[in-house]
């Protein structure tokens, strides 16, 4: 018998893993491949996941075996040699919530033992990219011991460069840091997508790299060593030309860019050429972006280049298979890319077969049907870009060196937010499931049994259409909320953005608070409503379609606000509206009419006036209106400060005034209580003690002393 206790234990200790970034249920081990259910992505390195490995059966968190065995410490790491006394250790990312920065523990060795220090020792917000692949995605890295250092490295790249010898050279004059010296940097795959920071060519087998720097620096052996100090030119024939180095870098005369890093300049001319235009290559060879050798052509006079429609000027390259003549940077145009403003994979021609007219989808002017191009090859999709449109912010799109990489993409944008489908109708339907966001079971409905006024906890707009209930609480969620993906690739950045429902957040977009869902990101947090938000877009308020310009710098035209970060506008004429004008709903309830108010986009009238708080109203601008009883008003006045907060809701946790409790928030409070910071009687928008038998609330305004 106690043998077979000891048996049992043993497998259960063998089936059952309790990760420390997992404590809420421990992980039990899946040892064969399951070819059921839609595919999972690693949590740990963001890979798709194969057995064996961990997984939870209460929630959507799953490692590989590798990724969940993974030291908590690695010591004397040869990527960061300053501190090799303290080691480097486990972290993950993103953060949950403030709370768990400020109550989560992070461990410390020490020569006798463990002592803890709590979170907020480090500033978490400033965390820097892998000291490697220079990215900051969300997996288990590892970060230096010492809290005022930031050194980190993604737990794919400190597994990788463990095996790889690494020599640190003495800061060269060339570089303000040390450069680190690597063999055979091609057997790790993160450089394979980088090229030499000087001279733009592949790498090869000997590069010395900067692991200090936020953008990656990095050289070939050659042009650290073996670069000549004069040389003559043939597109400049006065006199010879001299390396320089500056930290400023140079305006390259030939090809009309700035670069950073040495270059060969004229001292008397003041006539400057970047190094890769200096001493180009004279073949160029790269399958996975084109199948053909390009040539080098040295020749005089201006040209188009075939891949992307740009004029060049001296320095060109042929393709004598293809009949192609190109820019120098574009022999290494990727074939594939995944860009964030379209759903799927788009791949790079030469020439368009179509011979009908198209326009490209971000500037929106002609694409030359003879001229280089991004497009999609999906059936029925004729989404088109040019290339420097696709190509200009490398914060929106991604390379793909495989076709097989598009599949994969796709099956991780489709992972679900339904974690279980219980029971189908006869149309295939899900109509009960569990749903992440939720502890009980969800019922679908195309009705409410009661005419009662209830919005989506998704996207907090009112339930109107096909939706799912909760038979225990009041819980709802639009069909199509329910239905989102965990993990989605927003338009407005290539990174990866994670559903998340715990919130009482700050849209970051339409900046209005909400206690919906948010896609949140390293960068960003976005409401539903903006999420659900495409770059091209009809809006009843103008005539014509409306597209998101990065660039745009002007007024809104729905509020008059200013605006910084870009705005959908037209391409026909001066309109534009920011996001959160073109969230605003179309209809609202006040106390002011007993009809609905609508959206109203003009007004004729000379003088206008709102009427909830009396003021001048704007009459360009955009309003709410009553037909029936002439009555008028200003957004924010109908829809109040928190339009999309419900009662109940709890803050994110902070210490409030000497009070260390979660709070939760009311639109109103009944017996006007004394706000217990400023003294004042509580009417609307407060914050109360979850904690049924404490007397503590204050105003939502008081809430941090202001």
């Amino acid at each position: 018998m106690k043998n077979e206790n000891e048996n049992e234990s043993h497998h259960k200790s063998v089936q059952q893993f309790q990760h420390p970034f997992h404590d809420y249920h421990p992980l039990v081990l899946v040892a064969e491949q399951s070819n059921e259910g839609l595919k999972a992505y690693c949590d740990g390195c963001g890979e798709l996941l194969s057995a064996p490995c961990f997984t939870c059966i209460h929630c959507n968190y799953h490692l590989h075996k590798q990724c969940a065995e993974a030291p908590l410490r690695i010591p004397n790491h040869p990527l960061h040699p300053e501190h090799l006394d303290a080691g480097l250790f486990l972290r993950q990312r993103p953060y949950h919530s403030d709370k768990d920065l400020l109550l989560r523990p992070r461990p410390y060795h020490l020569d006798k033992g463990l002592w803890l220090r709590p979170w907020p020792y480090r500033n978490h917000q400033k965390v820097d990219g892998c000291a490697l692949c220079k990215e900051k995605r969300n997996m288990f890295f590892y970060e230096c011991h010492h809290w005022w250092c930031s050194f980190s490295v993604d737990i794919n790249c400190a597994q990788l460069s463990s095996s790889f010898k690494f020599s640190q050279l003495s800061k060269h004059d060339i570089h303000q840091h040390p450069l680190t010296f690597i063999e055979s940097p091609m057997a790790i795959d993160v450089f394979k997508r980088f090229s030499c920071s000087w001279c733009h060519e592949p790498l090869t087998n000997f590069v010395s790299f900067c692991s200090e720097c936020p953008i990656l620096f990095i050289l070939h052996k050659k042009c650290l060593d073996e670069l000549p100090t004069k040389i003559n030119h043939p597109s400049y024939h006065i006199h010879p030309i001299f390396l320089n180095r500056s930290n400023s870098g140079c305006f390259c005369n030939l090809c009309q860019k700035q670069h950073s890093g040495p270059f060969y300049g004229c001292p008397l001319c003041h006539f400057n050429i970047n190094i890769g235009c200096a001493l180009p290559m004279s073949i160029v060879e790269g399958k996975s972006r084109h199948q053909h050798p390009f040539t080098l052509f040295r020749r005089r006079g201006s040209f188009i280049c075939k891949a992307c429609s740009i004029e060049g000027n001296f320095i060109s390259y042929i393709c004598s298979t293809c009949n192609v003549m190109v820019h120098k940077k574009c022999t290494s145009l990727p074939r594939i890319i995944k860009f964030s403003r379209h759903d799927h994979c788009i791949f790079h021609k030469y020439f368009l077969e179509d011979l009908t007219r198209q326009d490209c989808k971000i500037c929106f002017n002609e694409v030359k049907l003879d001229r280089g191009s991004y497009s999609c090859r999906k059936p029925g999709c004729n989404y088109i870009v040019h290339v420097n449109c696709a190509l200009e912010d490398e914060m929106l799109y991604e390379v793909i060196e495989e076709e097989k990489q598009c599949e994969e993409l796709e099956e991780k944008s489709m992972q679900s937010s339904i974690i279980r489908v219980i029971e189908v109708n006869e149309a295939g339907e899900a109509t009960k499931i569990q749903h992440f966001c939720h502890q009980h079971c969800l019922v679908l409905a195309d009705k409410m049994e009661e005419e009662i006024d209830r919005k989506c906890d998704g996207c907090m707009l009112p339930i109107s259409n096909i939706f799912y209930y909760c038979l225990e609480c009041p819980f709802f969620l639009h069909k199509t909320c329910a239905e989102l993906p965990r993990i989605k690739q927003h338009w407005f950045r290539q990174s990866n953005a994670t559903l998340n429902f715990d919130s009482f957040e700050k849209c970051d977009f339409c900046h209005r608070h909400s206690s919906g869902f948010f896609y949140k990101t390293e960068y960003w947090d976005m409401c539903l409503r903006c999420a659900k938000v495409a770059d091209i877009i009809e809006c009843e308020g103008h005539q014509h379609f409306l597209f998101f310009d990065f660039k745009y710098r002007e007024k809104c035209n729905g509020c008059g606000a200013n605006i910084n970060k870009g705005a959908f506008r037209c391409g026909k004429c001066r309109f534009a509206l920011d996001f959160g004008c073109l969230t605003l709903p179309h209809s609202a309830l006040h106390k002011i009419d007993e009809h609905k108010l609508k959206l109203t986009y003009h007004d004729d009238k000379e003088q206008s006036y709102c009427d909830i708080c009396e003021q001048y109203r704007d009459p360009s601008l955009w309003y709410y209106s009553c037909s029936i009883c002439d009555t008028s008003a200003h957004p924010k006045c109908v829809l109040g400060q928190f339009p999309l907060i419900k009662d109940w809701v709890t803050l994110p946790f902070y210490f409030y005034h000497n009070h260390h409790r979660d709070l939760k928030f009311f639109r109103k409070v009944e017996g006007f209580p004394e706000c217990s910071f400023c003294g004042k009687l509580c009417q609307k928008e407060i914050l109360k003690c979850e904690k049924f038998t404490c007397n503590f609330i204050v105003h939502y305004k008081c809430r941090r002393g202001h």
